[in-house]
């Protein structure tokens, strides 16, 4: 599923397992089973920003999130005289760690380990955001695919994590030409997304506008008008669907692949529906932002309302822009109960809590 409708954004958020539950009737058993055997993996990947990626992609992900952690690198050395011989140093030492342990090694448990091999950055690291220099050494070993993190209790819907030994790494024997990753990406991108045009293809992959170009003019695309793209092979399928006659509702989190991939929320808004208000900020119009805010509720591609769970009462909080209908109540109590028993919570991203949402879930629930 992930490999035919795209990557899934995580974030330590529930919208790894809602994409794969509203799309494929997934359980979190079923999906977690498959991350522990690493048939699927969060890996930082586009724009070195991290993805539930199937193992067919497993290289194409880390190369294309490579960048990230060596600017990192470049900056620390730039500005908080960090040198990549001390880097390097630190590598070795944690791979020489991780290899050596039974169980995979949280940060803290490779600080104990490695002691002063690990060197603090001070008041001028935390304000650039890296308090030592084993973020720096971790980040290059996952894109590398030396390491490999694994979720402390298997679950994708938070952010702590062990680091574990890759071998053999996907990275081994892995395409590393510059075009044919773009081009690669290209193919992957628009087989999900299309139509689309090359300034959603950049956003998602963060290419420039020149390697974006050269890969999109290799992908044998089609024009469909107005910039918009569509592979070749897929237009007659394309021209010839018929959007269902009866709803199809989802739920889904808000930086679900139907918006994120593109990151245009008004592609998915009816004219009208984009003059509503948004819940949080009623100054401002769903059209004018960029991402949702709050949860979506999906009919066909179209978002038709807004939702929350609020876990006190263990019900989905939504302002709907349809009338409720029987299958559109069948479809909430079954995403209420997919939260409730199997997720107990649904975060939209780590800093999520119940506090925290409990301002968008009051204004989902006021007419």
């Amino acid at each position: 599923m992930l490999g035919r409708t795209g990557w899934a954004r995580t974030v330590g958020s529930a919208n790894p397992y809602l994409t794969l539950f509203a799309r494929a009737g997934i359980d979190r058993a079923t999906a977690d089973q498959a991350a522990a055997a690493v048939d699927i993996c969060e890996l930082p990947s586009a724009r070195g920003c991290t993805y539930l990626l199937p193992a067919a992609d497993f290289a194409i992900g880390l190369a294309a999130g490579a960048g990230a952690p060596q600017g990192e690198l470049a900056a620390a050395i730039k500005h908080l005289d960090v040198t990549q011989q001390e880097v390097d140093r630190l590598g070795s030492a944690v791979l020489d760690a991780v290899t050596e342990a039974a169980e995979p090694l949280t940060p803290q448990a490779l600080r104990e380990r490695l002691g002063d091999s690990i060197r603090s950055l001070g008041e001028a690291g935390k304000k650039r955001g890296v308090t030592s220099t084993l973020p720096l050494a971790l980040g290059l070993l996952q894109s590398a695919g030396e390491l490999r993190r694994v979720p402390i209790d298997g679950r994708l819907d938070q952010q702590r994590y062990g680091y574990r030994r890759w071998d053999p790494s996907p990275l081994a024997g892995a395409e590393t030409d510059p075009g044919e990753l773009a081009l690669a990406l290209a193919l992957r991108y628009f087989t999900w997304a299309a139509p689309a045009t090359i300034a959603h293809f950049r956003w998602f992959t963060g290419l420039s506008a020149a390697v974006a170009k050269r890969a999109v003019a290799a992908a044998g695309l089609t024009d469909l008008g107005a910039g918009w793209l569509l592979p070749s092979v897929l237009v007659d399928e394309f021209e010839a669907f018929a959007a269902p006659a009866d709803p199809e509702y989802a739920l889904v989190g808000w930086i679900d692949g139907l918006h994120l991939l593109h990151r245009d929320l008004g592609r998915l808004l009816d004219p009208e529906d984009a003059e509503r208000p948004s819940p949080l900020e009623p100054e401002k119009r769903l059209a004018d932002l960029k991402d949702p805010p709050c949860q979506l509720i999906i009919d066909r591609g179209r978002v038709v309302g807004l939702w929350e769970f609020d876990p006190t009462t263990e019900s989905i909080a939504r302002r709907l822009f349809v009338p409720e209908n029987e299958d559109l109540r069948s479809t909430i109590a079954a995403t209420e109960r997919f939260i409730t028993e199997q997720l107990g919570d649904a975060k939209g991203s780590a800093l999520d809590s119940p506090k925290s949402r409990h301002t968008a879930v009051t204004a989902l629930q006021t007419p």
